[in-house]
Formats: structure tokens, sequence, C-alpha cells
């Protein structure tokens, strides 16, 4: 009986333990949120190297469909890229 006891409270503080611990952040994995580099620019029709223009862009962020989920997509990146460059 006495050993049942002890038992659960050494689980029950493990537990705690456990649930007090700070859970580290996880970084975002971009690359595999790419499925298909390169289709946004394709299917604006901008060529290979050069920018997209930000008007273009938020044009197609309008636009309904996987070019409007890319220009979206694409602008936020912007916004997380901005973020980093200046820390």
């Amino acid at each position: 009986m006495l050993e049942q006891l002890l038992d659960v409270m050494i689980s029950r503080s493990s537990v705690r333990q456990q649930i007090m611990k700070p859970k580290k952040k996880k970084k975002l994995n971009i690359k595999k949120a790419i499925k298909k580099p390169g289709a946004l620019r394709k299917s604006l029709g901008i060529k290979k190297g050069k920018t997209i223009p930000a008007s273009k862009l938020r044009k197609a962020a309008k636009s309904k469909g996987k070019l409007g989920q890319r220009a979206r997509f694409a602008m936020t990146l912007k916004k997380l890229r901005k973020k980093k460059r200046r820390s």
C-alpha cells in the first residue's frame, strides 16, 4: 500500500515538472512550405532573376486560387525577411 502511494506521488511530481518546464520555440522551416519554387513568378510572367514588383504582387494577392495563395504567402515571407534584417 505504501509503495503504491509512493509511486503515485513520484509520478505526479514528474508530471508536474514536465508541465512547468518552459518549452523551446520551434523554428519555422520555410523550405518545406515552398513546394513549387518559381511558380508565382512564372504565373505572373516575370523573367527569372528579376524581382516581382510590389504592385503586381498586391494585385495577385487579391485573386482567387493558387495564384492568390502564392502571392499572399510571398507577402508574408517578405514581412518575415524585413524583421530578420532589422535585428
